[in-house]
């Protein structure tokens, strides 16, 4: 049994803003090795994007262990929002073997909120 697990100190932040997560879990065997993973992905019509932007080794793991960390935000692309397509950004704590994994999303954009896409036709 696996249990992982992500906590930051909000859930939305300024491009380029400093982020605190504290990681932990709690596995069966010590893994071989874990990460932290700053990604952000595209969800909606057509091929969907991945990206990883940052990734933060966590040395020494123990089959039961906690981490802080702090990064660095880019300055983009924003969270955003639209009829068609939204990018998420996301923290993701990776473990191996066997690519046990925890996920936690999170937005970045001015003023600390995604940016919501309107249709210019539907304004009117």
């Amino acid at each position: 049994m696996s249990q992982l697990q992500i906590e930051t100190d909000y859930s939305a932040y300024y491009p380029g803003g400093e982020l605190r997560a504290s990681v932990s879990w709690q596995l069966a065997e010590i893994p071989d090795s874990a990460e932290l993973r700053l990604v952000w992905n595209t969800s909606g019509k057509g091929d969907r994007d991945l990206k990883v932007v940052h990734v933060v080794p966590l040395p020494d793991p123990q089959a039961k262990d906690e981490r802080n960390v702090e990064l660095t935000l880019p300055w983009g692309p924003y969270s955003f929002s639209g009829k068609l397509i939204s990018l998420i950004w996301a923290l993701e704590l990776v473990l191996q073997p066997g690519n046990v994994s925890a996920r936690r999303e999170i937005t970045i954009g001015p003023e600390a909120r995604e940016v919501i896409l309107i249709n210019k036709a539907e304004t009117i």
